[in-house]
């Protein structure tokens, strides 16, 4: 089978959780999977970031098929459902309005600069090595800390399923994947439609 480029693209991933483990204003490259997905989902009207260019998926697949580490269950049926995909998918957005809101207060000086990720949004770690306060006003610093939180606890979620099940398990429910898809289907019936 004939191997493309993006099926490296697992070096991304690994890449930035090393970064933000040095330095956590790395984790503003995040957003770059947060937009992307959503770009190509608007304008593109497909789910190609998924499909092809996700550098998490492609590391569950490096970690589940290649170094075997999945045990290639079948996915649970109720991770596909819909009511757990777009309840999953209004969790996770509440918590990253949360992680907004957090640096909002920040940035307006009403709470100060909490240097810890936040695991599972329950477990604070301390990550207070990862920032040399003044560098960036205290709000950079802030979304840094709440966003990468969210990077990490997604990645766990999805290497714990990984393991469990399928390797891109985690893909089922991803809430980019459910998002994208959503836009996906409103653009199909706007242009059915037209």
């Amino acid at each position: 089978m004939k191997k493309h480029w993006y099926q490296n693209l697992w070096i991304w991933s690994v890449i930035y959780f090393s970064l933000g483990f040095f330095n956590i204003l790395f984790a503003w490259l995040g957003m770059i999977d947060f937009l992307l997905p959503l770009v190509l989902a608007v304008f593109g009207g497909s789910k190609a970031f998924c499909n092809k260019y996700c550098g998490r998926g492609h590391l569950f697949m490096k970690l589940g098929s290649g170094l075997k580490i999945s045990r290639n269950k079948p996915t649970p049926k109720w991770m596909y459902s819909k009511w757990f995909r777009y309840g999953f998918l209004a969790f996770f957005m509440t918590m990253f309005a949360l992680m907004v809101f957090n640096t909002y207060l920040v940035a307006a000086g009403a709470d100060s600069l909490s240097e810890a990720i936040k695991l599972l949004w329950t477990f604070n770690v301390p990550w207070g090595w990862t920032y040399s306060a003044g560098f960036v006003p205290d709000w950079i610093a802030q979304y840094s800390f709440g966003f990468y939180g969210l990077m990490l606890t997604s990645l766990l979620l999805g290497l714990l399923v990984m393991i469990l099940y399928k390797p891109r398990t985690w893909c089922t429910f991803c809430p980019m994947g459910t998002m994208t898809q959503g836009i996906c289907q409103l653009r199909a019936t706007v242009s059915d439609k037209k």
